[in-house]
C-alpha cells in the first residue's frame, strides 16, 4: 500500500440568488443589489438566513453587495407586507434545494478530484508488517 492523496481543484465560492422561477444566479465577483434589481423591479432580494416563520421578510438594502458563500432569494415585492407562511419557506427550501443540486451536479461532472498514489512508505505503517502484524 502507499499514500494516497487528493488533488483538489481551486473552489470559487459564490453569493448565490435563487430566482422565482427556480433559476439560480451565482456572482463570483461583487455585485450590488441595485444590479438585480434593475432588470427585475418588480422583485427584491432577501437573504435567506434572515428569513422566519410567520414574520415579515425583509429586503437588503439596493446599495449592499451580495456576500459570496450566502444564499438569497429574489421575491415579488407583495411578500414585503405579510409573514412567511410555513408552506411559502417550505417551497423556497425545495426550490434551493432543486436549484443548488442542479448547480452542484454540474460543478461535480466539470471538476473531477484526481487521486494520486504514492508506493514511498511514509513510516505511518502503511507498508508490510513483521511477525505476522504484530511488532
Amino acid at each position: 500500500m502507499g499514500i494516497c492523496s487528493s488533488c483538489e481543484s481551486t473552489h470559487l465560492e459564490t453569493a448565490k440568488l435563487i430566482l422565482q422561477d427556480g433559476r439560480l444566479q451565482e456572482f463570483s465577483y461583487p455585485v450590488k443589489v441595485s444590479y438585480f434589481l434593475a432588470k427585475n423591479p418588480s422583485h427584491f432580494v432577501c437573504n435567506a438566513d434572515a428569513m422566519e416563520f410567520d414574520d415579515f421578510v425583509s429586503a437588503v438594502n439596493d446599495d449592499e453587495e451580495l456576500q459570496p458563500g450566502q444564499l438569497y432569494f429574489a421575491l415579488p415585492l407583495s411578500w414585503l407586507k405579510h409573514p412567511l407562511q410555513p408552506e411559502q419557506m417550505a417551497a423556497l427550501a425545495v426550490k434551493a434545494s432543486s436549484a443548488l443540486m442542479k448547480a452542484g451536479g454540474a460543478e461535480r461532472r466539470r471538476s473531477r478530484k484526481k487521486l494520486v498514489f504514492s508506493a514511498e512508505n511514509d513510516g505511518r505503517g502503511g507498508g508490510p508488517r513483521r511477525n505476522g502484524g504484530r511488532e
